[in-house]
């Protein structure tokens, strides 16, 4: 090796003396001031402004020579032994350790060990580890050193076309995380803004007017209202890809396994196929009578070997699997029927909103309808119930987002209506009790993909919640105030920056504190104990839930068989040899009897009531005459209507007789008054006219006998 060696020398008188150091005042430069330039000096306000004359260091690489280094140790599990000592044989070291015990001074040496022993021992002893250090202390002394919760706006991105359109999705690219797509829907089909021409004279003098263009230069060139734009997180002015269509784009997305592509539902309801490398027109675009009857308003790329399969949903119910290869015909088409049956009806088919895959599950997908359900897709399955395995109602409005957590994959987010749950498919009827309202309508959500119980929502009032379920469930952490409502939120892979969609075409970029782009050590095994407890209590619930219609099931079904067994006890079985058998069981029979008595009370009122009845019935005058015959000789007897026939047949009687009987009998009478008699013989005279009618009645008789 090399070694720089420099020699001092020195007197040896002088060893140890005060150094003695001066300083001196030396003019190394002095430049003159020149008479000419001090006309092109410029007074100016004061101002600091620094200089660096020293000579620049440079970071350089030396290349030495390689150093060699040695490791030495020593075994020191029980002692020091020595070098010729073999610690691995049992009858060298009890030799030794004999040797060493014979010697005088071993008992002195054990003797201070154990007093050293006992003096660590006991303060060892006396100190508590288990003691809670600054437990009294106010947590406001904390708040200093705790890391802050915040969001800093660092760039916007507005929309090139006038008039604007909103934003319906975000994604970022896979492969380039410095880049992603905005894809804003012209739902009204807007044309752009033409070329507004300056009016000359409006407060412009001739020079200005004359030095400026008469023309204002439009936001684009490109003139086409249904474009979308792959950004750069750098540039906010020019995006870097546009892609054009014809149609309206209802949403796209990059593929996960290549970015190249890009596939997009339309408004028109066909899909078409992009390559985000040139953008322009559409590489691939389904034919219109294989397309969607509505538009196309959910999609989701899939796991398969060539990276090229993806499915479409659509308001019209319906699902289509499709190949990026051959967009003519979908390999497989369903209705997203509530009704698990082989003969499906687009009358009860519900909307499609949101189609969600996970690389990790490739077997499953998820649907969301527009009235709030969630339908479980199998992509194995042929029939249209082995496609679709189950469907639960979660909601009572348009599920917004579906989107699993990046570190738990079985729980979802779900955005919808007034408030956001998180569900897992082993939930069957109902979600978990994770349940975050608002006052305002959710539109969207997202999970963080760097902290594990992150997630961001955004809702219809411009209002952007950063919720922590680790730490509070029913508030989020803080909140972020936009003037339009919030349409897509979506983080960049790595966590760092998240990208917000407004209403009115434009998209504003935060970038997150270290605070929100980490996990602590615990929070994943507290987030996982958190799920399984809350899918516990689920289940515990919906146990509940089936235990109770279960008991009322039975309830009933105990009802109706205490019944028939109940109508079965009122049929006895006779004895055939027994004939009295009937007899008794009717005396014994209480309420057999009383209602017997029942019968007879009620059957003897009725007649009695017929009895009574008088019956009113008109008759002819002939009639009246028969009738009136037989009811003047009502009343008499068998011995009067004798004499009256008599009396008949032998010739008219005295019709006087009876009023000279009568005034005879009041003759006779002395204290009669001349009223008494007066009504005696009218009296005699009706009785009189009577018996003479009836005379006439049996003449006519006798004469109908003849």
């Amino acid at each position: 090796m090399y070694h720089n060696q420099y020699i001092y020398a020195r007197e040896r008188r002088r060893f140890g003396r005060q150094p003695l150091l001066s300083d001196r005042t030396q003019l190394m430069l002095s430049i003159q001031p020149s008479q000419r330039m001090r006309n092109s000096y410029i007074l100016r306000n004061p101002m600091n402004s620094s200089t660096q004359l020293s000579d620049q260091m440079a970071y350089s690489w030396v290349e030495t020579e390689n150093v060699t280094y040695a490791e030495h140790g020593m075994y020191h599990y029980e002692g020091g032994w020595p070098r010729e000592v073999n610690i691995n044989d049992e009858e060298s070291t009890m030799r030794y350790r004999k040797k060493i015990e014979r010697e005088d001074n071993w008992g002195v040496q054990v003797m201070h060990l154990i007093h050293t022993s006992m003096d660590v021992t006991a303060q060892n002893s006396a100190v508590n580890i288990y003691q809670e250090f600054f437990v009294d202390l106010p947590p406001e002394l904390g708040k200093d050193i705790r890391m802050p919760f915040e969001a800093r706006q660092c760039n916007i991105f507005h929309d090139p076309q006038k008039p604007v359109r909103p934003i319906t999705v975000l994604d970022w690219m896979p492969s380039e995380r410095r880049k992603f797509m905005s894809q804003p829907t012209n739902f009204n089909k807007l044309a752009p803004a033409s070329p507004q021409v300056k009016p000359k004279g409006m407060g412009d003098t001739e020079d200005e007017s004359e030095s400026q263009p008469s023309v204002q230069e439009p936001a684009r060139t490109d003139a086409n209202p249904n474009s979308f734009y792959v950004w750069n997180q750098a540039n906010a002015l020019n995006p870097e890809v546009v892609l054009e269509s014809t149609e309206p784009v209802r949403l796209a997305h990059f593929c996960p396994r290549d970015d190249n592509f890009i596939a997009a539902g339309l408004q028109s309801g066909m899909v078409a196929l992009w390559d985000a490398r040139n953008g322009g027109k559409p590489l691939k675009i389904s034919p219109l009578e294989a397309a969607h009857r509505e538009e196309a308003a959910a999609l989701c790329w899939v796991h398969s070997k060539s990276n090229s399969e993806f499915y479409s949903g659509s308001y019209d119910g319906s699902v289509k699997y499709w190949d990026a290869r051959d967009l003519e015909t979908p390999l497989q088409e369903i209705l997203i029927d509530p009704e698990p049956t082989d003969e499906q009806k687009s009358e009860r088919a519900h909307g499609v909103t949101v189609l969600e895959f996970e690389y990790t599950i490739p077997v499953r997908y998820i649907i969301a309808s527009d009235q709030g359900y969630i339908f479980i897709g199998n992509r194995k399955g042929m029939l249209p119930t082995e496609v679709l395995l189950s469907n639960y109602r979660l909601f009572s409005g348009p599920i917004r987002t579906i989107e699993r957590n990046p570190f738990f994959v079985k729980n979802f987010l779900i955005a919808a209506d007034w408030c956001v749950k998180i569900w897992a498919e082993e939930c069957k009827g109902a979600p978990t009790t994770l349940l975050m309202k608002k006052k305002n309508e959710m539109l969207c959500g997202t999970w963080s993909p760097a902290r594990c119980s992150l997630f961001v929502t955004g809702d219809a009032r411009g209002e952007v919640d950063f919720w922590d379920i680790l730490l509070h469930q029913r508030k989020p952490l803080f909140t972020l105030k936009l003037k339009r409502p919030i349409k897509y939120v979506k983080f960049r892979p790595d966590g760092k920056y998240l990208a917000v969609a407004l209403e009115n075409g434009d998209v504003q970029l935060f970038e997150l504190d270290p605070a929100l782009r980490q996990s602590a050590a615990k929070d994943k095994a507290l987030l996982m104990a958190l799920f399984e407890r809350e899918l516990f209590r689920s289940k515990l619930l919906e146990g509940r839930v089936e235990e109770v219609k279960l008991k009322r099931k039975t309830s009933l079904l105990e009802a109706e068989t205490k019944q028939r067994e109940a109508e079965l006890d009122l049929i006895a079985e006779l004895d055939p040899d027994d004939p009295d058998q009937f007899l008794q069981i009717i005396e014994n029979d209480h309420e057999f009897k009383d209602m017997l008595k029942m019968f007879k009370d009620s059957t003897f009122n009725i007649d009695k009531k017929r009895q009574e009845r008088q019956f009113v019935m008109e008759r002819t005058d002939f009639e009246k005459v028969e009738d009136g015959s037989q009811t003047d000789l009502e009343g008499l007897t068998a011995e009067e209507i004798a004499a009256l026939k008599g009396k008949a047949a032998g010739g008219q009687g005295d019709a006087t007789s009876a009023t000279t009987a009568a005034a005879a009998a009041a003759g006779g009478k002395g204290g009669a008054t001349a009223a008494g008699a007066a009504g005696a013989a009218g009296a005699d005279e009706k009785e009189a006219a009577t018996g003479d009618k009836r005379i006439k009645v049996l003449k006519r008789m006798a004469d109908k006998d003849k």
